[in-house]
């Protein structure tokens, strides 16, 4: 994966994990892909920090950890509905 793959914020809606890139892009990804972040609460939703120097997101207080390059991977739709 390319180095410039780097959070500056997240976003969230019922549906889709938004993630804005340092260089403007956004990557979205349905919520259904992580069923500890679709389970969460709003407020823990927010309660996040970019880690790994910002190729990752942590949320600590459900203990998941996200690599934002992974948003980019084929996900077999089989494996998710």
């Amino acid at each position: 994966m390319n180095g410039s793959i780097i959070g500056k914020k997240v976003h969230f809606s019922d549906l889709y994990l938004n993630v804005e890139l340092l260089d403007g892009r956004i990557i979205s990804t349905p919520m259904n892909w992580y069923k500890d972040l679709e389970n969460a609460s709003f407020k823990a939703l927010l309660n996040y920090k970019f880690i790994c120097d910002g190729t990752g997101i942590e949320w600590s207080e459900l203990d998941y950890h996200l690599n934002i390059g992974s948003m980019l991977m084929v996900v077999d739709q089989k494996k998710v509905a």
